[in-house]
């Protein structure tokens, strides 16, 4: 499936982290989407309704970020990627969340986790993992 939609740089504000002054302070996270799924008919059509909804992706993606807090970016990026999921027309799904301030005493540029899913090819379970 070469098609996809790609959602970049969504900046949300949470309270994720092992921390107590992570969640108590906060601090602004980028989320990275990209969803594979056939694009055929929205090309086709012209619909809004033959496609996933990029805004409504990048709100569920927000309101997942932006909710109760987590102390891992592992468990918000899989949370992210198994929601994308519900779509049963979404093919596979991979949720990067960057955590650029974390406290880590080093000089480092970000810090990001990537969560993938998909379809299996047989029963249409889910399978995933995540880096």
């Amino acid at each position: 499936m070469t098609d996809r939609i790609e959602l970049r740089g969504l900046k949300v504000f949470g309270y994720h982290g092992v921390f107590e002054h992570e969640r108590r302070d906060g601090q602004e996270f980028s989320v990275d989407v990209t969803v594979w799924m056939d694009l055929d008919t929205a090309a086709a059509t012209d619909q809004l309704v033959d496609t996933l909804d990029y805004g409504e992706l990048a709100q569920r993606a927000a309101a997942i970020m932006s909710g109760p807090p987590r102390n891992l970016i592992e468990s918000v990026a899989g949370a992210i990627a198994d929601d994308v999921m519900t779509d049963a027309r979404v093919h596979a799904v991979e949720a990067v969340v960057h955590k650029p301030n974390a406290p880590i005493p080093l000089t480092f540029s970000d810090v990001a986790v990537v969560a993938r899913r998909s379809r299996r090819s047989r029963g249409g379970g889910l399978s995933g993992t995540s880096q």
